[in-house]
């Protein structure tokens, strides 16, 4: 298997993974329900494709605001450690089914990174 090395690489992961998330009940309703990002789904993945460009390829043209958007969701319906981990779990299948290498290592390691803060975020947002 290869590493990750450009957008379509990152493309294919995150059709995979948005692909898992759909078909999981257990967190499927926050892409359908609560963030319909179903009926812009096209736009959605390339909005994360620019996002892992940026992060691991140094592409640069993500000017979204990661934290907002989380928190923007968490206001309505909450998001808990168990929805992350299970985001955390598709994400890290959608990449080992696929790649293997640096990127993809980095890739998940920032995954996890960025649950962290969201979740941390997340309960200062909900602790004022």
């Amino acid at each position: 298997m290869n590493d990750v090395q450009t957008q379509e690489d990152l493309y294919k992961i995150v059709d995979s993974f948005y692909k898992k998330l759909f078909a999981d009940d257990r967190i499927s309703y926050i892409f359908t329900e609560v963030m319909p990002i179903h009926l812009k789904l096209e736009e959605h993945l390339q909005m994360l494709v620019k996002f892992w460009s940026q992060s691991i390829l140094g592409t640069g043209g993500y000017v979204n605001n990661l934290t907002q958007i989380h928190l923007d969701v968490d206001l309505k319906s909450h998001l808990t450690k168990e929805l992350f981990e299970i985001w955390l779990h598709h994400f890290e299948n959608a990449i080992n089914e696929q790649y293997q290498g640096i990127n993809c290592e980095r890739m998940k390691n920032q995954a996890h990174n960025l649950s962290i803060i969201m979740q941390i975020k997340i309960t200062q947002q909900n602790s004022k």
